[in-house]
Formats: C-alpha cells, structure tokens, sequence
C-alpha cells in the first residue's frame, strides 16, 4: 500500500512514521526543513511509542510535484485555514488517488477533499485523537494515543472493503482504529469536544501565556464556565439528532457533563484538572497556542460551527457566542 500525507506536520509525521515502520509506502510533504533533515537522517519519533529512527518506506518532498507514482490514499493534515492553497497546489495528484481522507477538526473537510478531486464517492470519512507535535527538523513528538485513537467509515455508512483495509493498516501500525457505520456523528462529536476545549480556554485564560489547560479546571469559576461551554455545545450537538457517546475515553466527558447535575459536573471538571498538575500534564489546545504565538487560529472551523447551528435551528447559546467572538476579535490582529 502506498500512502501520501499532504502536509506533515507533527500528527502527519506521526501517522506516517507509524505506518512506514509498519511497512506501508509514505511519501511526506512537509515544509523544506523538514524533509532535508529527513532525507538526511530519517524521521525520529519520540513520546509515548519509545523513540524510533524512522528510514525505510519513506519518501519525503517539499512539493507535490515530486511525489512520484499512485497512491491508495492521500491524507490531508494542514491546518483548515490552508486547505485551499494546499489543495490547489497538490493539483498535479488529484489523478493519481484512490481515496483521500482529512486529519482536520472540521465539518467541512470531506466536501472540500471531494471538490478538489472532482468524484466525492473518493472521500472517507476519518477522525483521531492521536497527538503529534513537531519538535524540530525531522524530529516528532507522538504524545497522545488512546485505548481507541482513531475511527474511519464511508460517509453513507454503508460497509467497504477500501475502509476495512485502512483501518486494518493503521491497527497493524499500532495505531487503535475502529470502523464506524456512524462516522459522521463521531466528526461532529469530536469537534464538540475541541471546540468546548478552545473556546472555553481562550476566553479563560488568554490573559497569561503561564496558564495551560488544568490550571482554570481546578478553580470553581473556571469549572463553571466550562460547563457553561459544554452545555451549549452539547445543546447543539444534540439538536442534530446525536446522543453523546464519549467515543475518545476517558479524555471525552461530554455524557457526564450533559447528563450530571450542575455540581456533580462542576466537580468532575475540577477532578479533571486536579489530575492533570498531579500528573504534570501541562499542555493547551491548538487554538490557544496558536494565539500565543501569533498566527491566525481555526476558529470559523471550530467555534462558528456551532453559532451557526444553533442560529439555523434557533437556539440560544450565549457563552459560545461570546467565546467566539472574544477569540475572533484576537484572530483578526494575528498574522
């Protein structure tokens, strides 16, 4: 099987450093620090897999053009905000794909993968919870996995022999992947959660770069605005049709905070962040690191979902609207 990642950055470096050691045919495209260290020295993974030296069954380019032959899947992992110029400049593999699927927190990342392919019957449905983060040229971190890290499935959730082998692929690679009937629930319930997470962190804690996740959970007000976060979210996610699963346990609480009462779920927030200092888990989402560092954010993919949503099917969800247009206020100065 051969596989192309269009735009390896720390997650795409993380699959495809898993799968190469596995067996499957990678070709990384990836910034040009990124690729030289690689070609010269192979991809090093670090974190919660042990550290590995990653050489055989890779292929590393900084342009698309130099990606040779036919691939049985494309996996697309930039940002959301630059899918478009991604897309536009992968042009030259469009023909040479079997399937495509996204690594993006988005509910729009299939339409655009089967836009640019022309042939929306290519695209599956994919998400994951894996964690990967660059620490340098040719250097990656894996520091997130779960007992289930990963779901993929047809979009229509009809059964296919193309999901069956994927999946079977990455559970080769070590990489603990279900098929799903329901996958487009999973999606929606995954950016629930993200943007629960980003949206309550920014508006909780943007005002010193010292404070990662855990440290407004332990604090009441913290918790509070938390839930206040999660309830409106969930309102929305529900309204859809969906009930809550938890599909990434034990990290996804969304069926304690949508079914506790307010203390009970206050609690659980708090127990939540106590766990994470005792641990030294000190870490903050995507979102809110990028603010820290000054590059636009994915906000209109994460949080606007759901102020749309709710304004369609006309609910009130005044926390997140507040949350969004804090951050997007923020968005609009960053580069």
């Amino acid at each position: 099987m051969r596989i192309c990642i269009l735009g390896a950055g720390g997650l795409g470096s993380v699959f495809g450093a898993l799968l190469a050691r596995q067996g499957t045919d990678i070709t990384l495209i990836a910034r040009p620090a990124h690729v030289a260290v690689i070609n010269e020295n192979g991809l090093q993974l670090t974190g919660i897999r042990g550290e590995h030296t990653i050489k055989q069954n890779l292929t590393a380019v900084a342009d698309a053009r130099d990606a040779e032959g036919e691939f049985d899947c494309l996996m697309l992992g930039v940002k959301s905000t630059d899918t478009t110029t991604a897309l536009a400049g992968a042009n030259c593999l469009r023909d040479r794909v079997a399937v495509a699927l996204s690594f993006q927190n988005n509910i729009i990342k299939e339409t655009q993968l089967g836009d640019w392919l022309g042939d929306a019957s290519k695209v599956i449905g994919f998400s994951t919870f894996e964690g990967g983060m660059l620490e340098g040229p040719g250097r990656v971190n894996n520091n997130m996995t779960l007992e289930t890290s990963s779901y993929i499935g047809e979009l229509d959730g009809s059964p296919s022999n193309r999901v069956n082998t994927l999946a079977d692929r990455f559970n080769q690679a070590g990489i603990a992947t279900r098929v799903m009937d329901n996958i487009q629930q999973v999606m929606w319930e995954k950016l629930t959660q993200i943007a629960n997470a980003a949206g309550w962190s920014v508006s909780c804690e943007i005002g010193n770069a010292d404070l990662t996740f855990a440290d407004a959970m332990v604090l009441r007000e913290g918790a509070e605005h938390y839930l206040a976060v999660a309830r409106e979210v969930l309102t929305v996610y529900k309204a859809m049709g969906y009930t809550p699963q938890n599909f990434y346990a034990p990290v996804s609480k969304l069926k304690e905070l949508d079914s506790l009462d307010d203390d009970a779920a206050i609690a659980t927030i708090t127990a939540i962040g106590q766990a994470m200092l005792d641990s030294g888990y000190r870490s903050r989402t995507s979102l809110h690191d990028d603010i820290l560092a000054g590059k636009k954010t994915e906000i209109d993919y994460i949080l606007k979902p759901f102020v749309d949503k709710a304004a369609a099917l006309g609910l009130a969800v005044p926390t997140v609207t507040a949350c969004y247009r804090i951050i997007k206020v923020l968005d609009h100065y960053l580069k």
